[in-house]
């Protein structure tokens, strides 16, 4: 399955911002296991790069789909692609770091907030379009995003939480990111997966309460 395929399956991509990661594989194995299988990391992280390689072809082979985001240049495309990252993520529009993505065949999902960010996410080669800050707008903003665009893939960011993520879906969202809600900083940094597991577990619960 593609990464597209994937997400429209799950509904859900868990965002990982924390200055410690004592073992990746672990933690993308706990947030599969509460039935959330595409990670991403961030070039936020410390050593993210480290993490990418000693964890990456560990969790494929347990069908976890593990990208990085926060990707700002091109010489960051590059290094998190070689590292084993199957996606990247912007914040924003990255133009060098789609020409990096779209040249190696790997799935990007930039960064847009208005109509004509969307647009050139789209003519960039982003494979769906992250919609960041998405709780500034709300849902709604969603919809109205899909008038124009129908066949757009739509990924909204930021401020999802298990009370709010289903009126995304509702409103035409290919899938969610779940943030520190799900991955908050100092249970990765304690290795409590369980924890994480649990929260994984009650987040894709409420995407189809």
């Amino acid at each position: 399955m593609s990464i597209v395929e994937v997400l429209r399956s799950d509904r859900v991509l868990s965002v990982v911002r924390a200055q410690q990661i004592p073992d990746a594989a672990d933690l993308c194995h706990a947030l599969a296991a509460g039935g959330i299988r595409t990670v991403e990391l961030t070039f936020t992280t410390p050593d993210v790069l480290r993490h990418l390689k000693s964890s990456s072809a560990a969790v494929a082979s347990s069908g976890v789909v593990l990208g990085v985001g926060t990707v700002m240049t091109a010489d960051q495309a590059s290094a998190a692609i070689d590292a084993g990252a199957r996606f990247l993520v912007t914040p924003g529009l990255r133009a060098e770091v789609a020409a990096i993505a779209v040249a190696q065949g790997v799935p990007v999902f930039l960064g847009a907030l208005t109509p004509t960010e969307v647009a050139a996410a789209l003519d960039l080669g982003s494979a769906a379009v992250k919609i960041f800050p998405a709780s500034a707008f709300g849902p709604k903003y969603l919809t109205d995003l899909g008038g124009p665009y129908p066949d757009v893939e739509f990924l909204p960011s930021g401020g999802i939480n298990p009370d709010n993520a289903r009126a995304y879906l509702d409103a035409g969202a290919l899938a969610v990111c779940a943030g520190t809600g799900v991955v908050p900083p100092a249970q990765v940094a304690a290795g409590d997966w369980p924890a994480i597991t649990a929260r994984a577990a009650q987040f894709v619960a409420a995407l189809t309460a």
